[in-house]
């Protein structure tokens, strides 16, 4: 995995969950031949490296603290379906090597 920006990780309340008010990480990364662009806050696009796109992996809250879904980008027919939650950036965007 290649990481091209950091910023610090985000606190961590005393139940062991991450604050939701506090910046959140900004990255760009490589995974497993996948590419992820942040384009907000609390989403990445999932690309190949060409440039296709795959979708997307949302960041939303929990009340166990933050999870992540990806939701795949079904080309020819203009939609989103959701692959899956998780509890890791990572796992969330290994599903799409596989889905």
């Amino acid at each position: 995995m290649t990481t091209t920006l950091h910023s610090p990780a985000r606190p961590v309340d005393t139940a062991g969950r991450h604050t939701h008010d506090e910046p959140r990480l900004q990255l760009d990364e490589t995974r497993g031949g996948l590419r992820l662009v942040q384009v907000r806050d609390d989403l990445a696009r999932v690309t190949r490296p060409g440039g296709e796109v795959l979708g997307y992996v949302e960041r939303f809250a929990d009340p166990q603290g933050d999870k992540y879904r990806a939701r795949r980008f079904i080309a020819r027919q203009r939609r989103f379906v959701d692959i899956g939650e998780f509890w890791s950036r990572s796992d969330a965007t290994d599903c799409f090597r596989f889905a």
